[in-house]
């Protein structure tokens, strides 16, 4: 039984180090995320004053703005062509009705005197006429 007893034992010792180790992490994660917040207002702060008091970037920020600035080029090119792929879109399908409007409008003008009448359908009649 003190087999046992000392595997129970040693889970709680290694339970409450895990704890402990948790704890501390926890800690120091809001210490860093209070500097972060910090940090991100005083950015805020310095980039709507007025004049150069700011500091110079490093070359690492210099180096993550200049990789956003091309992704955000990037990116604005991809949706100016998505822009005119969805106006060629809208063009085709503005097209489309229109096409379909007349075909309707003729289409009933050929129901109702299509196959009792040689109406205005002659073209039509000739051209379902002449394989049989």
């Amino acid at each position: 039984m003190s087999l046992a007893y000392d595997g129970e034992r040693a889970d709680a010792q290694v339970l409450d180090q895990l704890e402990t180790i948790l704890r501390h992490v926890a800690d120091e994660l809001a210490g860093w995320r209070a500097r972060a917040v910090k940090a991100e207002g005083e950015l805020k702060e310095s980039g709507g004053r007025a004049g150069g008091s700011a500091a110079k970037p490093d070359a690492e920020t210099r180096s993550r703005l200049a990789d956003l600035e091309q992704e955000n080029k990037a990116l604005r090119q991809r949706v100016e062509a998505a822009r005119a792929r969805v106006h060629d879109l809208l063009s085709r399908l503005t097209f489309l009705e229109e096409q379909a409007r007349e075909a309707g409008g003729n289409g009933g003008a050929r129901a109702a005197g299509g196959s009792a009448a040689a109406g205005g359908s002659a073209p039509s009649a000739g051209r379902e006429g002449a394989p049989q």
